[in-house]
């Protein structure tokens, strides 16, 4: 590959949750219904959500319909799949680590890698540890959840990817990919420079996650409670600040945008962070509490609101 790609076969799905069952199971069901596919696509999942897609595929239930989704493979490792030509990382930020370690004993020089995760920070997280390969700053807009072990629904959300050009090879376009998705009726859109879009995202997802989380109520119920609605803003301002600070221009309607797609919501729809809080264990406060933090400290940003709603998470 060089500024242009050519023709790739395997596709690793790298974490079969929310967005990676969305996403992943749309390729798989979109290239299983083709009389000869030129694509394989490889789920990593793990436990029961594994054994259940191993029976009877992964179920995938949008407004548009339920899909059953066959991957060409699943395993909880990608040592038991063919060295990949695109990986879809789809993880959480707190196992990104691991996915990333595994990641690097199988990626080839022309191995693209898409990483679906929230934060604005993730491009640099990865290539702490992984030199081969592109690595393509992206972020999706699905609300998506595992209901049960081998089933995702969909409640809400555009269900679209954003992804851009590679900091270390910004002439590289991934085409093959690209039409994969456009055949495969994914919607996504493709930037030169992603960070406007990538900020956008995380200043959605950070300011309506850590309220939700610190306050327990749906995305719904934020937009009617008038002072939960004003945490919201606040965190969004302070994120936009900090996007100027890091030489990002955000459109001057950004934060209109952002709660005017939160309405798009059903009014029950929970967040990612949110849900994880409630379950307990592992979540990712410091994805984004920490990050705005960090960044209002370095570049001498107050972020009051962040800090007072994320101590409620915390403490």
């Amino acid at each position: 590959m060089d500024s242009h790609d050519t023709a790739v076969s395997n596709i690793c799905v790298f974490g079969v949750g929310g967005v990676g069952g969305y996403f992943g199971g749309k390729l798989a069901w979109w290239l299983a219904n083709q009389p000869s596919p030129s694509w394989n696509v490889h789920f990593v999942a793990r436990g029961e959500h594994l054994a259940e897609i191993r029976r009877s595929g992964l179920i995938l239930n949008t407004p548009e319909g339920r899909l059953t989704c066959v991957p060409t493979s699943a395993s909880e490792s990608m040592d038991d799949m063919p060295e990949p030509d695109v990986v879809l990382v789809c993880v959480k930020s707190y196992g990104l680590s691991e996915a990333v370690r595994q990641i690097a004993r199988h990626c080839h020089p022309d191995t693209v890698v898409i990483p679906l995760l929230n934060g604005i920070d993730i491009h640099e997280r990865i290539r702490t540890d992984l030199t081969c390969g592109r690595v393509l700053p992206a972020c999706v807009f699905v609300g998506t959840h595992v209901e049960r072990p081998g089933v995702i629904s969909q409640k809400g959300g555009d269900g679209v990817m954003y992804l851009g050009s590679d900091p270390d090879h910004p002439d590289f376009v991934p085409d093959s990919f690209l039409a994969l998705l456009t055949d495969a009726g994914i919607n996504h859109q493709w930037f030169s420079d992603p960070r406007p879009a990538l900020w956008e995202k995380y200043l959605f997802i950070s300011a309506f996650g850590l309220v939700t989380a610190a306050s327990g109520k749906t995305l719904g119920q934020v937009h009617e409670d008038a002072r939960l609605l004003s945490d919201v803003r606040g965190i969004m301002g302070e994120v936009a600040t900090l996007a100027a600070r890091e030489g990002v221009a955000l459109g001057p309607d950004a934060i209109s945008k952002a709660l005017t797609k939160a309405e798009g919501f059903p009014i029950e729809t929970k967040t990612s962070f949110q849900r994880d809080i409630e379950a307990g264990g592992n979540n990712e406060g410091d994805l984004f509490g920490g990050t705005i933090l960090r960044l209002g400290k370095h570049h001498a940003v107050p972020t009051p609101y962040t800090e007072r709603v994320y101590n409620q998470i915390c403490t």
